[in-house]
């Protein structure tokens, strides 16, 4: 499947990453292309990688970096970029993101600064980087202040989502990306939230059941993208549950998994916008139901004090002099608008408070 995600393509389907040389000879041609990888990845894909580009004519070389969400910092971003330098990747050159969304938004900021910038393909591994990190062309490190607070903007030029390679994805990574793929659902098509009604299959990681899963997702978020490529405005809706979540997993120092914090923070916000009347009663526990067949957390752990998660909060990027601003559902596919036409809403600290308090 090819659409269109501002300028570039997303291809989705079973075996894709054999298209790879082809793709970017068509989309990224380069003299060198540095494949960024994590070391967990590199070790399961990256000399496959390496072997199907050579084999192409194409010169390739492999960087890695640590595995994990606390290794997506500016330090690992000054390593990789200074390896970059060390082999002598000129502005010619290209980055290939090979991973899941640490990968992606590591090797898409090194692309987007490497020598004011290079061009970047991605080729993600996990669910959530085929249906959230690798499309919308955000890029980003984290911060001792903050999830993804350093950062840029910089399309690739395609993305190449094969669901076979979702086989190795161990079975809480699977569930973090279905989480994302639920959001996409009860923000933009409430339809789309039967897929997880009896998710056996797609727990069980079925090409079959995850391809339309990769589909629809890729079709929901690359049409909010295109029309709100910097998030000015309705972009914004993505954020739905990650306000919270970015908390959760600062505080957490990243032991929760994105999806697995986005899955808490959907219902917290779930609960807010019942709460300030954006949404009817209900909405929290619908969301609730299907995250839990899905089995994903939904509430926040009792060690994470509100008080420390309404600090970080106040520093988020869509916070304003210190309000906390959320994206916030009406309903099962659709979201709420404040008064002046926004896409979030600004809602009182102590509700936000009680809101912390109360789901756990």
């Amino acid at each position: 499947m090819r659409i269109s995600a501002g300028t570039y393509d997303v291809l989705v389907g079973r075996g894709t990453i054999a298209m790879l040389s082809d793709v970017l000879r068509d989309t990224c041609a380069a003299h060198d292309y540095a494949v960024i990888a994590d070391r967990h990845v590199a070790d399961l894909y990256g000399e496959r990688v390496l072997a199907s580009l050579t084999d192409a004519g194409l010169a390739a070389r492999l960087f890695t970096f640590p595995a994990g969400e606390w290794n997506k910092t500016r330090e690992q971003w000054s390593a990789l970029t200074d390896q970059l330098l060390s082999a002598r990747i000129g502005r010619d050159g290209a980055v290939v993101a090979l991973g899941g969304g640490v990968a992606g938004d590591l090797g898409g900021f090194v692309a987007a600064t490497y020598l004011r910038g290079v061009p970047c393909v991605h080729v993600p591994t996990s669910l959530l980087a085929m249906i959230d990190a690798s499309i919308g062309g955000k890029t980003a490190v984290d911060v001792p202040a903050g999830k993804n607070l350093v950062g840029a903007f910089h399309a690739p030029r395609a993305v190449l989502a094969d669901v076979d390679l979702l086989a190795t994805l161990p079975r809480p990574q699977l569930a973090s990306g279905l989480a994302e793929a639920i959001k996409h659902g009860v923000i933009a098509d409430a339809e789309y939230l039967r897929e997880f009604e009896v998710p056996a299959a797609l727990l069980a990681r079925d090409p079959a059941a995850l391809e339309p899963v990769v589909r629809r997702s890729v079709e929901i978020k690359a049409a909010i993208v295109a029309k709100d490529e910097r998030e000015a405005n309705q972009r914004q809706v993505l954020n739905y549950g990650h306000t919270v979540a970015h908390a959760l997993e600062a505080l957490s120092g990243y032991a929760l998994l994105h999806g697995e914090a986005v899955a808490v923070g959907m219902v917290v916000e779930a609960w807010i916008a019942e709460a300030c009347g954006a949404a009817a009663r209900g909405l929290r526990q619908a969301v609730s139901d299907i995250l839990e067949r899905c089995d994903l957390p939904t509430s926040i752990p009792e060690d994470l004090s509100t008080d420390a998660l309404l600090e970080v909060m106040q520093s988020d990027k869509k916070a304003r002099e210190r309000a906390v601003r959320f994206a916030l559902p009406s309903r099962l596919g659709a979201m709420a608008r404040a008064a002046d036409g926004a896409w979030t809403l600004e809602v009182d600290a102590g509700l936000t408070r009680q809101a912390l308090d109360t789901n756990r």
